[in-house]
């Protein structure tokens, strides 16, 4: 499996749900992503580049994936390096479309 983590975070950074390494501290990781993903929106806004549909960070331990599930709040999905980008864009996308109408 790719998928090393994740975490459904309010836009306002509260750890709502997560499947996160003891190591990773919820708090830091969720006012991290909701950070990002705001900055990512008013990047895309302010370069036109439209609305904001994900923020992908690569680091040489892997990927961080951050995308809107709904209005209200964040799926961040921590990947492997090696990771498959075009599958883990496709079920990233139907999660945050799942947890958005459960939300």
């Amino acid at each position: 499996m790719s998928i090393e983590a994740s975490g459904i975070i309010s836009t306002d950074g509260l750890m709502i749900a997560s499947a996160l390494p003891v190591t990773m501290d919820e708090d830091r990781v969720g006012a991290m992503s909701a950070a990002m993903l705001s900055l990512g929106d008013r990047t895309a806004q302010e370069l036109a580049r439209g609305g904001l549909e994900q923020v992908l960070i690569k680091g040489i331990q892997g990927y961080v994936l951050m995308t809107y599930a709904g209005a209200e709040s964040v799926l961040t999905v921590l990947a492997k390096p090696n990771a498959k980008l075009g599958l883990i864009f496709l079920d990233v996308k139907r999660a945050a479309i799942i947890i958005a109408d459960m939300l």
